[in-house]
């Protein structure tokens, strides 16, 4: 069995990230009080609407409880939406519900609206390509030390890894691939 692993479930793709991460054997647990927390050892902050996820956040005060999880050991996979409420800067957001904490700069729909949408393929680390779901993305900004891109479109970063944040643009749990969340039970503690 895996890590016991929490999925903030109020909004956005949080199904299919349970569904994938219990394909590869974690044990989810889906957040959306504060001690849901409890045991946890990595945390899905999911695509969806950024602004409706923070206000839920904030409401539910799971917001402050997860800022202290993530600072003390958990990992986290922040994609998409969720993405753009873990970075420490955002333009074009109100600070309702961020967490703040990881060192770079998101700016919303930077790859246009919903209209917009598409599929790339990307670089991802160690050679092959992964496909990449860009739905409303954002893009990445002032990426801060420490910071170490996995992958890339048209040379701006798409994804990266801070401490134990791994933070995509995109949407890894919309595709078939599984690095992103093998990647991201990696970083679990043990």
């Amino acid at each position: 069995m895996g890590p016991t692993v929490g999925v903030v479930a109020f909004q956005g793709a949080w199904r299919e990230h349970r569904n994938t991460l219990e394909s590869l054997g974690a044990s989810v647990r889906l957040l959306r009080r504060p001690e849901d927390l409890e045991g946890v050892l990595g945390v899905v902050l999911p695509g969806g609407e950024s602004t409706v996820i923070g206000r839920f956040l904030e409401q539910s005060g799971l917001a402050p409880a997860l800022r202290a999880s993530l600072e003390e050991r958990t990992a986290l996979l922040a994609t998409c939406a969720g993405a753009i409420l873990a970075c420490r800067e955002v333009e074009g957001s109100p600070p309702q519900g961020r967490l703040g904490l990881v060192p770079a700069r998101a700016v919303r729909n930077a790859y246009g609206g919903q209209g917009e949408s598409f599929e790339g393929d990307l670089p991802w680390e160690g050679g092959d390509s992964l496909r990449g779901i860009f739905i409303r993305a954002p893009r990445f900004e002032d990426l801060g030390e420490g910071t170490r891109v996995l992958a890339r479109h048209r040379g701006e970063p798409v994804a990266f890894l801070w401490n134990r944040c791994l933070l995509c643009a995109f949407h890894p749990e919309l595709g078939e691939d599984l690095r992103v969340h093998r990647r991201f039970l990696d970083l679990c503690p043990a």
